[in-house]
C-alpha cells in the first residue's frame, strides 16, 4: 500500500464522513486536505481527472449550492476545459471526497472501489 494517501474532503459532507469512517475501520492511514479551503489546483485536476478514468463532468458535485447557483444549463453548454477551470476555482463544485493513492484517484465514495484499491 502506498505510504501517502491524500483525502480531499469537506467536514460537513455526509459522503466524506462515510468514506473516512470506512478508511478508519480498515486501518487506512491518510492525510485530510480541506477541499473548500485548499481545493485541487489546475495542475492537480489535469493529472487527477486523467488518473480517475472518469470524464470531467463526473467530477461535478451536482447536488451542491455552487452547482445550483451556476445552473445546469451553464454546465451543459460548457466545454470540459471550462468545467475543469470552474472546479479549480471552487472546491465546493468538486464531487467529494477525492482520494489520491499514488497514481490512483477515487472520486466520491464507492465501497467496491475502496475495497479494490485498499485490499480491505
Amino acid at each position: 500500500m502506498p505510504k501517502s494517501i491524500l483525502v480531499l474532503a469537506y467536514d460537513a459532507c455526509g459522503t466524506c464522513k462515510k468514506a473516512r469512517k470506512w478508511l478508519d475501520a480498515h486501518g487506512v492511514k491518510y492525510t485530510v486536505r480541506p477541499i473548500v479551503e485548499q481545493g485541487p489546483t489546475r495542475a492537480e485536476l489535469a493529472k487527477w481527472i486523467a488518473a480517475s478514468h472518469k470524464p470531467v463532468r463526473r467530477w461535478l458535485n451536482t447536488s451542491g449550492q455552487s452547482y445550483r447557483a451556476k445552473g445546469k444549463a451553464a454546465f451543459d453548454a460548457a466545454s470540459d476545459a471550462e468545467i475543469a477551470e470552474w472546479l479549480a476555482a471552487d472546491g465546493k463544485l468538486v464531487k467529494r471526497p477525492v482520494v489520491v493513492v499514488g497514481e490512483t484517484v477515487l472520486v466520491g465514495f464507492d465501497e467496491a472501489e475502496y475495497t479494490a484499491t485498499f485490499g480491505a
